[in-house]
């Protein structure tokens, strides 16, 4: 999707010759696509250099008005923008140089339990963190309040706001949902016309207020908030070092570091301490932050995670983690944040620096496969439409003979209707989720079967009952609660149950902000597709088949990762020790093989069941 010229820009930040010249490669960019080498700005003398290392981004001098500035910042406008000219001028086509990828070791820390409810839990992948930021509308706090509410599919365990009031930063976090740590009292507290917030699933960290964001520190310039969505794979490498140097950390989150990344740089202004911090991590973030005096957004130059920016009919400036979230607050989607891109917002404008090196992008494909909500615009791609043609291949590439599909809501029902469009079968509500379940429960003295499950969901009998029943669901992670569904189907009268995963197979953990169990605990990791269903108790099952996914991203599917399919990680994490890198290296070539025997045979029918023939499905049916 094109970006969209900032129009209400009127400035580009200048930066101080210490601030930018230094051996990493910085640049401003085009929205055409060409080859950025090295852009070193010299206080109000500037000038291009050229070194090696290809980079990619997507920014345009025309795209970014100049005029000189004053205060904090430091330079010549107009000699920026002749900066940026020459860069344009000099542009050639790009060729995109990645790095190894090598196998990483699965994540540490794993959160678990023994009982019922911890274990449904435990199967399945958490929806990271949700970030926003707004800057020039004197309900801020209100309106990030909302936006919260929208993204709080992202995050359940705690969420936090943060606003400013041209003075001080004000800030609030809490435990719980949205709705339960906010109330018309607390927003009260929360002054001022720009804010940041942030809801949390725990990706690094304990589930404990003290992690809960946005984070607020202050340093001898003044005071920071950040909100991050993402997570730090050289977090512990970077906490050491930083430990060793004297630096006391509050918190176990891997946000908090970038926080003392900041007040230890040498560089100045703050947007040059937030480069110079960003340029030392390593991993996913998606970050949002606030001083005094702006709203900062950042994305890693890799652009793990979303990032979006929107702006409001009076002006206000929003960036959310999913477009469902300005669609709330009545903000107008503009366009992406760029992959190493910094955007700063401000009383005079929204700037753009694009300072960091970028790779070729490699953007989260389960955001489509399951995080994000399917009115939301992701990667610019519809949500909606990807799950909807996951269904489509699913019938195409795995039809059976059945009655009914349906779907394990809520994440599997887009999917369940392009599945039954294709096949021309009849999609209904088999299954009923419970909105209403609370974090704790009392289960009866005497014990029901399958009790976390049936709380969640209820079978519908009179669809079920006496038919053969497709099941449309997002992923199997550890199959637990697959087959717990499996068998609330067929205990409500199901004749046959035939297994549909609108994903491959997951055969390894995530390191950029996705909470997954170790590859140990990975069913796909352990079993084939034959042994899996076995063990669900299905009928037949098939997965998405990781070749027809890439089909169907077409000239984008380079540019998705696709890590927890196929092994393959762009930034391994570095906290691995010798004996951790040699065992994920044998990791790999066993990944490997798996990838291989699951693309070569990816559904599995029982052949004890003479009725469960397959047949071509009938003509496809548009998306509605």
């Amino acid at each position: 999707m094109a970006a969209t010229a900032l129009s209400t820009s009127n400035v580009v930040l200048g930066l101080e010759a210490q601030t930018v010249a230094s051996s990493r490669s910085k640049f401003l960019g085009g929205n055409e696509l060409f080859t950025r080498k090295l852009v070193t700005v010299v206080g109000p003398q500037e000038r291009v250099q050229r070194a090696a290392g290809d980079s990619r981004c997507r920014l345009s001098a025309a795209d970014v008005p100049v005029n000189s500035s004053s205060g904090d910042r430091a330079g010549d406008g107009q000699s920026v923008r002749r900066g940026i000219s020459a860069c344009a001028a000099a542009a050639v086509a790009a060729e995109v140089v990645e790095e190894p990828n090598p196998m990483a070791g699965w994540l540490a820390g794993r959160r678990g339990g023994d009982d019922e409810d911890e274990e449904d839990d435990g199967d399945m992948l958490r929806e990271e963190c949700g970030v926003v930021g707004i800057f020039g509308d004197s309900e801020a706090s209100r309106l990030a309040y909302l936006a919260l509410h929208a993204m709080q599919h992202r995050g359940q365990e705690g969420a936090g706001i943060v606003t400013c009031d041209e003075r001080s930063l004000h800030s609030v976090t809490g435990m719980g949902l949205v709705s339960e740590v906010f109330d018309q009292s607390k927003l009260t507290q929360l002054p001022g016309s720009s804010a940041v917030g942030h809801v949390r699933y725990a990706t690094a960290g304990e589930s404990v207020l003290k992690n809960v964001q946005p984070f607020v520190a202050g340093y001898r310039f003044g005071s920071v908030g950040v909100a991050h969505n993402g997570n730090l794979v050289n977090y512990n490498e970077l906490r050491t070092m930083l430990e060793e140097d004297g630096s006391i950390f509050n918190t176990s989150s891997d946000t908090e570091v970038v926080l003392h990344l900041i007040a230890i740089s040498k560089a100045r202004p703050f947007i040059a301490r937030l480069v110079d911090a960003c340029q030392q991590l390593e991993g996913a973030y998606s970050m949002v932050f606030l001083t005094e005096d702006k709203l900062v957004a950042v994305r890693d130059p890799y652009g793990f995670r979303p990032l979006v920016m929107g702006r409001r009919r009076n002006g206000a400036v929003v960036f959310a983690s999913e477009t469902c979230a300005l669609d709330l607050i009545e903000a107008e989607y503009e366009r992406e944040i760029n992959p190493g891109e910094v955007v700063v917002v401000d009383k005079e404008g929204v700037s753009s620096l694009c300072l960091m090196p970028q790779r070729q992008r490699k953007a989260c494909i389960f955001e489509h496969i399951y995080f994000a909500l399917p009115n939301s615009v992701v990667f610019g791609l519809s949500v909606y439409q990807s799950r909807y043609k996951f269904g489509e291949i699913l019938a195409t590439e795995a039809p059976v003979e059945c009655d009914v599909v349906i779907a394990v809501p809520d994440s599997g029902v887009v999917a369940a209707l392009g599945y039954a469009a294709k096949a021309g079968v009849p999609f209904q509500q088999g299954l009923i989720r419970s909105h209403y379940v609370g974090r704790t429960f009392i289960e009866p003295s005497q014990k029901i079967r399958d009790f976390g499950v049936k709380l969640k969901l209820a079978p519908v009998r009179p669809v079920l009952a006496g038919k053969r029943v497709v099941v449309v669901d997002d992923s199997i992670v550890r199959g637990t609660t697959s087959s717990k569904i499996v068998r609330l189907i067929k205990e409500a009268g199901a004749t046959e149950v035939h297994l549909r995963i609108a994903s491959p197979p997951i055969l390894g953990s995530c390191y950029y902000g996705v909470d997954t169990p170790s590859k140990e605990e990975l069913i796909s990791y352990r079993l084939n597709v034959e042994d899996t269903r076995q063990f669900v108790g299905a009928d037949s099952l098939a997965f998405l088949p990781l070749e027809k996914l890439r089909d169907m991203l077409g000239a984008e599917a380079p540019t998705f990762c696709d890590a927890c399919f196929t092994g393959n990680y762009p930034v391994p994490p570095r906290d691995l020790s010798k004996d951790a890198a040699e065992k994920e290296i044998a990791h790999k070539v066993l990944v490997d093989g798996l990838v291989d025997t699951y693309n070569g045979s990816n559904s599995t029918t029982n052949t004890n069941n003479s009725s469960s023939s397959c047949r071509k499905p009938v003509a496809p049916a548009g998306v509605p």
